[in-house]
């Protein structure tokens, strides 16, 4: 698991652990991990050309430290100091005694443009806002040179608590982090800002660190919760799904829902729609009936929502859905028929999973907003619903409605999801993983795992029956 902290509760730890260790002592260690990345893009150390953009706080401090270093093993380096006044003493100090030089902000520009690496210390985790007037033009001229921009912690400009650029911020091709991961780093839009991550170990103490805002499944954290049939097994005990999705009008949907649930775990798959002749015509072994969820049979798990419409029948599904007391994800069309009274009057675990159009919707919120502040929105969302909320797009969250269980981040998503009836596929695995005995919270972040997964190991460019036909890959790439 990767653990993402507030910006509160690293200073905590820092605070703790400086008190225990001689002083700049986790400078240093900060330091020489942030060196050691910086020599691994590099190559070659030795004749290389180092440019630091240096604000006033400790990263500043970080970035000339580990300059230092670079430039004891050959290189050559400038450090643009944004604050003179105010740049790290200490630091300044050993990037002279190495062999460094000092230019102004306005000097700059210049000396990047035939730089081979920028160390970012304009900003710490604590900064708020974009980058200032002097240091855009800085920022700009790293990204539009040939040099390696790595950020110190993370990228300047961007915020270290919820992702949000509000303004204009460094592009990294890598950060390098200390301690834990910030969330911001994991969570777009200031994740696409902040490239390949590395973390380095400088001491903290995971008790004194707390519970984490952020966390993101890996591989043995998915293969841990993934359901797997027994010798006792049969197809009732593994679970049935229950989707109630598709139209006359979009039978496409009921097909792809189905495509996923039958990929997801559970051991039989009931649809109840219009769209059962698709259904069978691609999946026979489905249980079909063309009533609503009320009348389909017993489910241990229904979803609902994938292509319904707005019509009589589009209500009666989901109200049905809902009336059963069994966990329930709710998807497209299914969540304009909703209402947080009617989701938080159930007992048993609601999934609702919005892209940032239809969050925006049940916020009553621009789309941009949602997309600007992802990590607000999907706490909102599950707070209002009394809901777990699964908020689909460029970095997937998964948050509970008990405010103090971290929000999960999905890390394996890639831009080819973004195609017609991806969601669908997303919905029917989700909901079997549920009917299998997942919790919700697991089910929803292990269903984003391996729907991602499966889009890294299909072909491109990708449809969601490939992305259907390939779940079984990520299913085996992740057991074994």
């Amino acid at each position: 698991m990767r653990y993402g902290h507030s910006v509160e509760a690293v200073r905590r730890a820092e605070g703790a652990l400086m008190a225990r260790v001689p002083e700049g002592a986790l400078m240093q260690r900060a330091a020489a991990g942030l060196a050691a990345a910086g020599a691994d893009l590099l190559g070659r150390v030795y004749g290389a050309r180092l440019v630091v953009l240096v604000g006033s706080g400790s990263n500043g401090g970080d970035a000339l430290f580990a300059a230092a270093r670079l430039l004891r093993r050959g290189a050559s380096g400038t450090a643009v100091l944004l604050a003179p006044e105010r740049a790290h003493g200490e630091g300044l100090a050993a990037f002279r005694a190495a062999g460094g030089r000092v230019t102004g902000a306005d000097g700059g520009a210049g000396v990047i443009a035939h730089a081979d690496l920028v160390l970012d210390g304009i900003t710490g985790i604590g900064g708020k806002g974009g980058l200032r007037p002097e240091a855009e033009p800085l920022a700009r001229a790293a990204r539009e040179s040939g040099a390696a921009v790595v950020a110190v912690d993370l990228p300047s400009g961007v915020d270290a608590d919820t992702g949000e650029v509000h303004g204009p911020a460094v592009h990294a091709d890598a950060t390098v982090t200390f301690g834990t991961y910030k969330p911001g780093l994991l969570i777009d839009p200031a994740a696409e800002r902040a490239g390949a991550l590395r973390l380095v170990d400088i001491g903290l103490d995971p008790a004194e660190l707390g519970t984490p805002a952020l966390e993101a499944l890996q591989h043995a954290d998915v293969a841990a919760l993934l359901p797997r049939p027994t010798g006792e097994s049969d197809k009732y005990r593994r679970g049935v799904v229950g989707v109630a999705a598709g139209s006359r009008r979009y039978p496409g949907a009921a097909v792809l829902a189905v495509s996923g649930a039958l990929r997801g775990g559970a051991g039989a798959v009931r649809y109840a729609g219009p769209g059962g002749a698709a259904v069978l015509a691609r999946h026979p072994e489905t249980l079909v009936s063309t009533g609503s969820p009320h009348s389909a049979g017993r489910v241990q798990a229904w979803v609902v929502g994938p292509g319904l419409g707005d019509t009589a029948e589009a209500r009666t599904a989901v109200d049905d859905a809902l009336a059963a007391d069994v966990p329930v994800l709710v998807d497209a069309d299914g969540l304009r028929l909703l209402t947080p009274e009617a989701v938080r009057r159930r007992t048993a675990p609601t999934v609702l999973t919005p892209h940032a159009g239809e969050a925006a919707a049940l916020l009553g919120r621009a789309r941009e907003e949602v997309e600007a502040g992802r990590l607000r929105a999907v706490r909102e969302l599950a707070a209002r619903f009394g809901a777990t909320v699964l908020l689909k797009g460029s970095t997937t969250l998964v948050a509970d409605p008990d405010p103090e269980r971290p929000v999960r981040v999905n890390a394996t998503g890639i831009a080819w999801l973004a195609t017609a009836g991806s969601g669908d596929v997303l919905s029917g695995l989700t909901g079997s993983l549920l009917a299998a005995g997942l919790a919700a919270r697991d089910a929803a972040s292990v269903g984003a795992y391996l729907h991602g997964l499966a889009a890294r190991l299909s072909e491109v460019p990708l449809t969601a029956l490939d992305l259907a036909d390939a779940l079984p890959r990520a299913w085996r790439n992740v057991s074994e």
